[in-house]
């Protein structure tokens, strides 16, 4: 599977592979660009030059319909807060593909990231923040003027370490935010007046304990090396000893193995599916090989010395 001429995957932007779908089918282009970087793909390769162009697009004020891809609402008629979310979540998305991939210095990067980065904090000095659930019927829903980041935003963020370093004061109350107890209720927000899911917002901390790593071990790996970047695992005593685990689980050859069952980690967060699995599933010691790599990346992520075996 490869990219269209004009460099658009599948007509999409954030769709996955069906789980029974062979390589690439059916991906939408953030997800596919992501993957090839992750693949090891440089910025120039010749089958991420058109896509990028493609993404760039995506990055700026564009108020065209089409730019909105699979998400672009079918109805003729739709509030424009509901548009501007989508076109949130598709240039944060687009602009963290582009980060992963190694244009931190590029100007339109910087500046997608710094509105996102001053969004964020603005949001986390308000009063918003502290309770950001009102009551909406029989249901505790995200406040409309809530803004919690995104996944996206995060993968931006942590693939801009200058940018970090430029940004300390909302870096810190980002950091403080992450470290907050996930709230039980759903991530429904009021937009435009309907609620609606807003399935990429991060409400606090996604990895609060050892069930969250074994439930989904491809996303806590994720999580864990989105915080490394971020330069937040180092501060956090709880994620560290959830890092070391997967430490301890490795054997004198340095490669890990579950310490239940035999099958492979999977994930159904579709954040995650660039990254994981990048081999194809084998029968033997392979089925490590993503888990214990990604055990090795956190290590030099964080600045922990590597011992090659």
């Amino acid at each position: 599977m490869q990219a269209d001429v004009d460099g658009v995957w599948n007509g999409s932007m954030l769709t996955v592979p069906a789980q029974r779908a062979s390589h690439f089918e059916g991906v939408g282009t953030v997800k596919a660009y992501r993957r090839l970087t992750e693949y090891g793909f440089d910025k120039d390769a010749p089958p991420l030059v058109h896509t990028r162009r493609v993404l760039f697009r995506v990055l700026a004020e564009d108020q065209d319909r089409a730019q909105l891809y699979e998400l672009a609402p079918s109805r003729a008629k739709v509030d424009e807060e509901y548009l501007l979310s989508l076109r949130q979540t598709l240039r944060e998305a687009a602009g963290a593909a582009l980060a992963g991939n190694g244009f931190e210095g590029d100007p339109r990067l910087r500046g997608v990231a710094r509105r996102t980065i001053d969004r964020i904090a603005e949001y986390l000095r308000s009063p918003i923040a502290e309770k950001p659930f009102i009551r909406v019927g029989n249901r505790q829903v995200l406040h409309p003027e809530a803004f919690p980041p995104s996944i996206h935003a995060l993968h931006l963020i942590a693939h801009m370490p200058l940018f970090q370093s430029e940004h300390y004061e909302a870096m810190q109350l980002l950091y403080e935010y992450l470290t907050r107890p996930l709230p039980r209720q759903d991530a429904v927000q009021v937009i435009g007046g309907d609620l609606l899911p807003v399935p990429y917002a991060v409400l606090g901390d996604m990895l609060p304990h050892r069930n969250a790593v074994e439930s989904d071990i491809p996303f806590a790996l994720a999580w864990l090396e989105l915080m490394a970047r971020l330069g937040f695992l180092q501060r956090n005593d709880n994620w560290t000893k959830m890092y070391e685990r997967f430490i301890e689980d490795s054997g004198r050859d340095g490669v890990w193995h579950p310490r239940k069952g035999m099958a492979m980690p999977r994930s159904k967060h579709t954040y995650v599916w660039p990254m994981f699995p990048l081999e194809e599933p084998h029968g033997g010691e392979e089925r490590w090989c993503d888990v214990t790599f990604r055990v090795g990346l956190i290590a030099r992520l964080s600045g922990r010395p590597i011992e090659l075996v």
